[in-house]
């Protein structure tokens, strides 16, 4: 069935559901809630009082989303005292190698990008909805490259009653190359506007979402990601989550292999303690690659551990079984049985912030091949040097190891290094300035690169800069 018919579907059942529990849940609060105050949890009523005004975590909204939901987990975001809409301009522009080898001659070419900027949020009494959208064109100097377009969004709606909360998420990139590593940490790299007027908009797990981990597929390409579930709070201390999502990552120009999936997801959350919550999940994803034979469905069981605490630290740690099966024999079988798991972690102080990822789990291939083994890690960190410089770094590895002989590829497969780091300054109070260098490197097992423009390995230097400018915000009523 069409991608697009699928989420479709996924809008209207998820309305559906909305407008039902709007009709039967009762409201209880005596007046409706401040625009300016944040969602309330889906914790015990009486927990609200844990936190009095004194209490500097007072201007904090907690992250309220479930343990075994598809989104990431967080410590939350500042509770703001208005909505708002702000548009920005920007100007970005990267410096950059081809990747040497492959037959490239690693000359230096640049990327000019011109984009629009937009960020906005809104809160009623029970719900809450985030956007944040950049949109332009770029040119470049790429010997064989025609310029093009430049698009991002990540959109978050949240909704919630006494029992119940509702998220529906979608995140959508059009970009010339991987968005693993684009951008370098800069504003370019990211939707809306940058910094603290940029409204927090929850992000889709890692392995739930397109992986474009592999640099060797090449060329503009989009992919998107919608999400929706659906949060019951059973008990006191118990809830269930119900949700899907659908995926897409396609090229505008062939050599590379187009990727849809498709996933739904149930689980059980159990809050040990204020801080501490246990969870069990299962989800089923579906992989088809349109024009290929090959379909896969992944079934996975799995067990979680989280902690958060709010405006300091998120910890999620999950893992268990994962079992695939295959339209077309893999190694002459028709069922596959390895590990799923990963964890996450943020963590913020005075003057900055960590984070840290890694998960292993199947994807869909990253546009290079028909699904893959994949192990990917990811740290990044923020440090404010001064009261207008910070400095940020960051870097990635991903393993992608093929699942059977595809044309000739088997082995260890492909390896994929970002590392790199920048600085960023306020210009005034409506402009800011960064300026990051990042170095992307693919190393490739001999067995799996075959032809005579192919090289075990390729590395490629980056600089990217960008100036960001926006209005002062426009108050919502």
């Amino acid at each position: 069935m069409n991608l697009h018919v699928w989420k479709w579907k996924l809008v209207l059942v998820t309305l559906a559901c909305v407008t039902v529990l709007a009709a039967q849940e009762p409201d209880n609060s005596e007046q409706p809630k401040p625009a300016g105050r944040g969602i309330p949890s889906l914790g015990d009523a009486n927990t609200q009082d844990e936190n009095p005004v004194e209490d500097p975590l007072a201007g904090w909204k907690a992250d309220t989303a479930p343990l075994t939901g598809l989104q990431t987990p967080s410590i939350g975001n500042p509770e703001l005292k208005h909505s708002y809409w702000v548009p920005g301009l920007q100007y970005g522009s990267t410096i950059q190698n081809e990747p040497s080898g492959n037959g490239s001659s690693g000359d230096w070419y640049s990327s000019n990008y011109f984009v629009g900027n937009l960020s906005l949020l809104e809160e009623w009494s029970r719900s809450q909805l985030a956007l944040n959208y950049s949109g332009g064109g770029f040119l470049t100097t790429q010997s064989g490259q025609n310029n093009g377009w430049y698009q991002q969004l990540a959109l978050g709606q949240n909704m919630v009653w006494e029992r119940w909360q509702v998220q529906i998420l979608d995140q959508f990139s059009y970009l010339p190359q991987s968005q693993f590593g684009f951008g370098g940490g800069t504003g370019l790299g990211v939707p809306g506007i940058s910094g603290s007027l940029g409204p927090s908009v929850p992000g889709i797990g890692g392995s739930v979402l397109p992986n474009q981990s592999i640099y060797a597929a090449v060329g503009s390409r989009y992919t998107n990601s919608f999400m929706s579930q659906i949060t019951y709070q059973l008990s006191r201390r118990g809830s269930v989550t119900v949700g899907g999502a659908d995926g897409l990552l396609h090229f505008t120009q062939s050599g590379s292999i187009d990727t849809d999936s498709y996933i739904g997801n149930v689980g059980y959350n159990y809050m040990l303690t204020k801080n501490d919550s246990l969870g069990v999940s299962y989800r089923f994803t579906s992989y088809h690659y349109p024009g290929q034979s090959q379909s896969m469905g992944d079934q996975v069981s799995l067990a979680w551990y989280g902690r958060k605490i709010t405006r300091r630290m998120a910890l999620q740690i999950y893992g268990g079984p994962d079992i695939t099966n295959y339209r077309v024999l893999v190694n002459n079988q028709k069922q596959t049985v390895e590990g799923n798991g990963g964890i996450s972690l943020s963590y913020a102080f005075d003057k900055g912030g960590l984070g840290a990822s890694y998960f292993h789990a199947l994807s869909g291939g990253s546009g290079v091949l028909i699904g893959s083994n994949m192990d990917q890690v990811t740290f990044t960190g923020t440090r404010r040097l001064t009261r207008l410089w910070s400095v940020q770094g960051n870097v990635g590895f991903a393993k992608n190891r093929p699942l059977t002989s595809q044309s000739g590829t088997q082995g260890n497969g492909y390896n994929s290094i970002y590392a790199g780091g920048g600085v960023n300054r306020p210009i005034g109070r409506d402009v800011n300035f960064s300026l990051a260098y990042s170095a992307q490197i693919q190393n490739v097992n001999p067995t799996v690169c075959a032809g005579s423009g192919c090289s075990t390995s390729s590395t490629q230097n980056m600089i990217t800069i960008s100036l960001q400018w926006h209005t002062r915000p426009f108050i919502l009523p």
